[in-house]
């Protein structure tokens, strides 16, 4: 788990994020708290929950890259939903028990992975001496197995391993001699994968089904020409499989997820039934909030890799809460979720720092792509400010969709450039205001137009 301080979190977030300081100091004391959890005795440790987080605040402000960026940050499983996508048991649509069986196969990948690089070594020596076999067929290794094993009278004994003419070729490979030579190597292939439809409720006798298939049609061999270098990386792989314990895997995975795991619901609004409402779509979606509420006080779900307790998952909410308020969902949920931010709409002011301070910034993007044609593009700050003032502008007059209308009146911008990029090789264009007006001009001018083009 990261150990991270608060303030370092904050400090790789601002990297990314513009603006929203307290719902950053929010996710960073929350992710902090998990660290800190870890450190006490096993007793009290089991006493102290998660404290569940929503966000609130109008679309582009930056609460999902808020969860994508902390999730590169936690170094923990990480999943995001968007709560839209779940049902009421009954209903066609997903289980909400599908989310925690999404973030055990994450945290299944991850230890995989990590298990990957430990026995890597090992696995490349392994790997080697399989190619090196292939290279020299006809050899056998001296092992136990056959140093005491007699031939047949109808059979040849087996030829001793010529030591000097194999760390030759071991010497050739090494050095790269041997990559482009072709040899016939045998590779496991994967078994066709059967898809379960699996009843509303009922997917884990799907994920049954679906592993009692597998087990019937094992992997098979095959064999294929490939490269020395292709077929060498792709043993290395079949040899760490082999290393690997996927039972020490998935008990590392499940203690992952039910100590560490974070999964962040998206669009919860869209599941608040209104108060001043009755009956129709409104019943689903309490449903789904009735669903997701032993979820998140805490249960117990069964997975392909064991039962999952979901008791010190952190669950990160968010929604724009136009036309509802959290306090629109059921008072049982709203208990569960006790810390919660309005993040700030966006105005010229951000809208200017976020195209120039990130590091994944549009106008770093754009220069980049259009440098590939041989074109050097300059912004001038003038311009820059010209193009925040007129996205505040549209927001104001149109639908409001935070730092995303960037994308639009950007690509507004560079069309033209774009499309003759090819046959201005070598020219350097700077994007200056007037260059904001005359390209945005009409279209920022005309609201009715506006409104279908940004």
């Amino acid at each position: 788990m990261s150990n991270l301080t608060p303030r370092e979190i904050v400090t790789e977030l601002d990297k990314y994020i513009i603006g929203q300081d307290a719902a950053k100091r929010m996710v960073a004391v929350a992710m902090r708290n998990r660290w800190r959890r870890q450190q006490l005795d096993p007793e009290l440790r089991e006493e102290i929950a998660p404290k569940n987080i929503i966000m609130m605040g109008p679309t582009g402000v930056g609460k999902t890259e808020i969860a994508r960026r902390l999730a590169r940050l936690a170094k923990c499983p990480f999943l995001k939903v968007e709560a839209t996508k779940f049902t009421e048991v009954g209903y066609v649509g997903r289980d909400v028990e599908s989310m925690i069986r999404d973030l055990t196969e994450i945290a299944v990948n991850m230890v995989r992975q990590e298990e990957t690089e430990r026995v890597r070594q090992r696995a490349e020596k392994n790997a080697e001496e399989r190619i090196l076999d292939l290279l020299l067929p006809g050899s056998v290794p001296k092992t136990e197995k056959n140093f005491f094993q007699l031939s047949t009278p109808d059979q040849e004994p087996p030829k001793p391993r010529d030591t000097e003419t194999r760390e030759k070729f071991r010497d050739m490979f090494r050095r790269g001699v041997l990559d482009e030579r072709e040899i016939e190597v045998e590779i496991t292939s994967q078994a066709p994968q059967m898809g379960m439809v699996g009843m509303p409720g009922m997917e884990d006798m799907g994920m049954q089904m679906q592993d009692m298939l597998g087990r019937m049609f094992p992997n098979q061999k095959k064999a294929r020409k490939m490269r020395v270098r292709d077929a060498y990386e792709a043993l290395i792989d079949e040899e760490a499989e082999k290393l690997i314990d996927m039972d020490k895997v998935s008990d590392i995975a499940r203690e992952r997820v039910e100590q560490g795991g974070i999964i962040f619901i998206d669009e919860l609004d869209k599941v608040a039934a209104r108060q001043d409402q009755q009956g129709g779509a409104d019943v689903s979606r309490e449903g789904v909030q009735r669903d997701l509420l032993p979820i998140v006080e805490g249960c117990v779900v069964n997975t392909k890799h064991g039962m999952v307790r979901t008791d010190h998952i952190l669950f990160i909410a968010a929604g724009a809460f136009h036309y509802s308020k959290p306090s629109d969902l059921i008072p049982e949920l709203q208990g569960r979720f006790p810390l919660r931010e309005e993040l700030q709409a966006l105005g010229k002011e951000e809208f200017y720092r976020i195209l120039t301070e990130p590091k994944n910034a549009l106008t770093v993007q754009y220069k980049a792509l259009l440098q590939t044609e041989g074109i050097n593009v300059d912004y001038t700050r003038e311009a820059l400010e010209e193009l925040s003032e007129m996205a505040q502008r549209v927001n104001e007059e149109t639908e409001n969709i935070g730092a995303r209308r960037l994308y639009t009146l950007m690509e507004k911008i560079l069309a033209d450039l774009s499309f003759h990029a090819p046959e201005r090789s070598g020219q350097t264009v700077q994007i200056d205001r007037s260059y904001v007006q005359e390209n945005l001009g009409d279209v920022v001018e005309d609201r009715d137009l506006s409104r279908f083009i940004l």
